[in-house]
């Protein structure tokens, strides 16, 4: 639906800051890590007194969510509000987007309320990449998933739970499982994992849930859970997309939970100190056993309080950058 352009001539400043967060894919290295560390810095204060900063104070951050998802529309409300922003939850459903009004229309109206970040979340591919191309220059644009193409902040969350449970990237072997396919969240991470020098990446799936020529993404395939599974250090498991599924492609959930399902026989071909990941919400007893979601390797509800550092990480940068551009418009403006 929406036409691709190169994501990082739109979300990077001209000397490299974060103006928007549209996709892992292309940006360096030492970007990412700032974000970890700014997330690091942020992971604890839940457990302070005061649960806020000043970072986005007097500004607005407007949670446009065209696709359906509680978690990420509570978590990146609390982030904005951590930051102390205020926050316009717009339901799509409905909006007058619903009464014949097009996207580019509610936009212009946003854009009229002085808003100063959109967090945007969409079922097409590039909905993000279009808002970022057709908004103001001074409106931050946070991609919160979009079709099967992204989920940044996802993946974000997703290293910085496994650098503070495993340290550093390079030694590790990391297995992706599940529906890939399908997923947008497993191309984020691939992108992450490739950047921040991960050792080995796998990626476990029956053939009709792999992409074509996945392997050019610089991942080694398994369509078998043992061998896949063998010595890894971090297990990520993938929920299995029902909703995107247009046609047959699996026999049923049983069958998918007999062969891919992660319960503890299968766990114990990882190493005896693998960690296990979820994005959530899990579906039970077909991608994961709750013995082994609840278990002393799970690591699914640090990742909900790691994506609330993250957000609030990746939105105080892309405030920054946008500033800072700002700033340096109007100094060529009076020069």
């Amino acid at each position: 639906m929406f036409e691709a352009t190169d994501p990082n001539a739109i979300q990077l400043t001209p000397d490299g800051q974060l103006r928007h967060f549209l996709t892992i894919e292309g940006l360096p290295r030492e970007l990412l890590t700032e974000i970890l560390d700014t997330a690091d810095s942020f992971v604890d204060m839940s457990q302070q007194q005061v649960k806020k900063v000043p970072l986005l104070r007097g500004k607005t951050v407007a949670n446009l969510f065209f696709e359906n998802s509680t978690r990420t529309l509570s978590t990146f409300e609390l982030a904005a509000k951590r930051l102390s922003a205020d926050v316009l939850n717009l339901n799509i459903n409905t909006s007058s987007t619903k009464k014949g009004e097009t996207l580019k229309d509610t936009l212009m109206t946003l854009e009229a309320m002085h808003s100063d970040m959109f967090v945007v979340r969409h079922a097409d591919s590039g909905a993000a990449h279009f808002i970022a191309q057709h908004v103001t220059p001074n409106v931050a644009v946070i991609n919160a998933g979009d079709g099967r193409h992204a989920h940044p902040t996802q993946a974000m969350l997703d290293m910085l739970t496994i650098r503070r449970h495993k340290g550093a990237f390079e030694p590790l072997t990391v297995a992706i499982v599940g529906d890939i396919l399908h997923s947008r969240v497993a191309r984020s991470q691939i992108h992450a994992l490739r950047t921040l020098g991960v050792g080995e990446i796998r990626v476990i799936a029956p053939k009709t849930l792999l992409p074509r020529h996945i392997e050019a993404l610089g991942v080694k395939v398994y369509t078998e859970m043992t061998p896949g599974l063998r010595d890894v250090d971090v297990i990520m498991m993938l929920r299995l997309q029902k909703e995107r599924m247009q046609s047959a492609l699996l026999p049923n959930e049983s069958e998918f939970y007999k062969l891919y399902g992660l319960n503890r026989d299968k766990l114990a071909y990882a190493k005896p100190d693998a960690v296990v990941m979820h994005p959530g919400p899990i579906n039970r007893g077909v991608e994961i056993e709750s013995e082994v979601a609840d278990g002393p390797r799970s690591l699914i509800l640090d990742q909900v309080t790691n994506g609330i550092a993250v957000r609030m990480a990746v939105m105080s940068k892309a405030m920054s950058g946008q500033l800072s551009q700002r700033e340096e418009l109007i100094q060529e403006e009076q020069a």
